[in-house]
């Protein structure tokens, strides 16, 4: 599943492409995605200017006057921008048609995405209760710390609470607690003020390189242009089980944590 480093990379490959742009009319090719897709949308956004493509956790939002369409990619989902005369693949089930001969064409193939709406001046259900954003000046230690009294859950499974903070999917929560030096099997509880400060700065800095570099190279994973992301190359603990730490060289180990497979230095994290 792309996770938010892929989410907002999407999103500035988007922009450029959408804003100021004027919805000219919405083909919807099926009734539903992962939930029903409202089928008043076409009409709330036929004529209306985009003035904006932002990004809430893993949810993107096309903001017009009357309200925003929020958009998930799902497992698989991608979005690109293209002439609005280019062939149909398998599993293109939306064309937002822009002003400009070109459409923002939503692909997804195993139909987990969405495609929902947002009236102007309401927060949608599903964006409501999220934590704030990890880029944030709301997301500290201090904030981690102060969540994490009494929790027993392990500090992998708190980090990926979106209750907690958004869009720190497995992916980067290994890659942080890698960096921080933390094991993911301690109790949060049990983590310091102390080390959720260097893990909250860990957090900030792998999600910002990956943005920097494009996210992550997943299976299903393309950025709006096409082109992979750049990040996977890099990862020290997802997805390298068994192979020497980048520390220490000695094996690194995998387990399930909270149903997800989960990779740790032995040695390096504490």
């Amino acid at each position: 599943m792309p996770e938010l480093p892929e989410v907002e990379t999407t999103r500035r490959g988007l922009l450029p492409h959408l804003a100021g742009r004027t919805i000219t009319g919405v083909t919807l090719r099926r009734a539903d995605l992962r939930w029903p897709i409202p089928p008043q949308l076409p009409h709330w956004l036929a004529g209306q200017r985009v003035d904006d493509v932002r990004r809430r956790a893993k949810y993107l939002l096309l903001d017009t006057a009357p309200g925003s369409a929020l958009l998930h990619l799902g497992m698989s989902g991608s979005l690109r921008v293209l002439p609005a005369d280019t062939p149909l693949r398998a599993h293109d089930h939306v064309d937002i048609t822009l002003d400009d001969d070109r459409v923002l064409r939503f692909n997804d193939p195993r139909r987990f995405g969405c495609l929902l709406w947002q009236p102007a001046g309401e927060v949608h259900p599903l964006l409501a209760g999220l934590g704030p954003e990890p880029l944030s000046d709301h997301f500290d230690g201090d904030h981690l710390y102060r969540l994490s009294r009494g929790r027993r859950a392990p500090v992998k499974t708190f980090l990926m609470d979106q209750a907690v903070v958004v869009g720190v999917g497995n992916i980067y929560a290994a890659e942080a607690l890698f960096m921080a030096g933390i094991s993911p099997l301690r109790a949060a509880g049990r983590v310091s003020r102390g080390r959720y400060a260097v893990l909250a700065d860990a957090v900030k800095t792998v999600l910002g390189h990956a943005i920097q570099r494009g996210g992550t190279t997943l299976r299903d994973f393309i950025s709006p242009d096409g082109a992979p992301g750049y990040f996977e190359q890099e990862l020290s603990a997802y997805g390298r089980g068994g192979a020497p730490c980048r520390r220490c060289g000695r094996p690194l180990r995998q387990a399930l944590i909270g149903q997800r497979a989960s990779v740790w230095c032995p040695a390096c994290q504490r």
